[in-house]
């Protein structure tokens, strides 16, 4: 009898009793993950038709409904946005109109102050949407063959100058010449003769009180001719300097300035401009 009732007590005693608790917790600790995993996930097709609704709405102005159904089936969500103004396109619309007010006001005030070369047809002042461009022939600027400006084209320069000097915007002056070669102790090509000339212009204009950091020159030797070399005419066109008073408006991303390549450049610098004329 008594070994019969020490062996149903060795049996009653159970050792390994933590392993049923162990097994609730690494249970419970599973669910608690999966739990979290699922309020975390995000619908991403859901998310990105949302998203592209509200940026139409904020482009176009309209009214748009969003609707989602919970994972859980729950009733959809709407979100309605009424009456939405672009308001992007509406600050970048009124800052360029703005821009071209300053830039056409500044044109007229370099029509006077430039009133004799432009009636001598040696400078011509267009404006566009990039800015103003005033061409002036180097027989208005330099001796032939030379990048200093002459005594008789400062007094004008100046003046140019300080009208630059009371706005912000970017300049870029350009130096070109027409395809006759030229070999010098000073300029043994057209590159080096270009490239002195616009830094000619970029130095006088920042003695006269523009910021250098506003400036760049850049020469452009023979190449982007806006006249036919074969005569003489056509040459004397070619042989100028280009002052660029770059706007200072920002494109909308979907718009044609911003998708514009560079290589256009060039062609940007003529699209049917408001021209000042003799």
């Amino acid at each position: 009898m008594a070994s019969r009732r020490r062996k149903q007590e060795e049996e009653h005693e159970n050792h390994e009793r933590w392993l049923v608790s162990y097994a609730d917790f690494i249970t419970l600790l599973f669910a608690f993950f999966v739990v979290m995993y699922a309020i975390s996930s995000l619908n991403e097709g859901k998310y990105r038709v949302m998203s592209s609704a509200i940026m139409d709405a904020f482009r176009n102005g309209t009214v748009i409904t969003v609707q989602s159904t919970p994972p859980t089936g729950g009733a959809n969500t709407m979100i309605e946005i009424p009456q939405t103004k672009p308001i992007a396109k509406a600050v970048s619309h009124g800052r360029k109109e703005a821009e071209a007010a300053k830039l056409g006001q500044l044109t007229q005030n370099l029509a006077k102050v430039l009133s004799p070369l432009v009636q001598s047809g040696e400078v011509t002042i267009t404006q566009t949407d990039q800015g103003i461009n005033i061409d002036i022939r180097d027989s208005a600027l330099f001796a032939i063959g030379q990048a200093e400006p002459n005594q008789q084209s400062l007094p004008l320069m100046s003046n140019m100058a300080k009208l630059l000097s009371g706005v912000d915007n970017a300049i870029k002056v350009e130096g070109f010449t027409d395809d006759a070669p030229i070999r010098t102790p000073a300029f043994p090509s057209n590159w080096e003769l270009s490239a002195a000339r616009a830094g000619g212009v970029v130095r006088l204009f920042q003695e006269n009180g523009i910021a250098a950091q506003r400036m760049v020159a850049v020469g452009h030797g023979a190449n982007l001719p806006v006249a036919d070399n074969a005569t003489s005419e056509g040459r004397a066109r070619n042989r100028r300097v280009t002052v660029s008073v770059q706007a200072n408006t920002f494109a909308e991303p979907d718009s044609p300035e911003s998708s514009a390549p560079a290589a256009d450049s060039a062609k940007q610098q003529h699209p049917t401009p408001t021209e000042v004329r003799p």
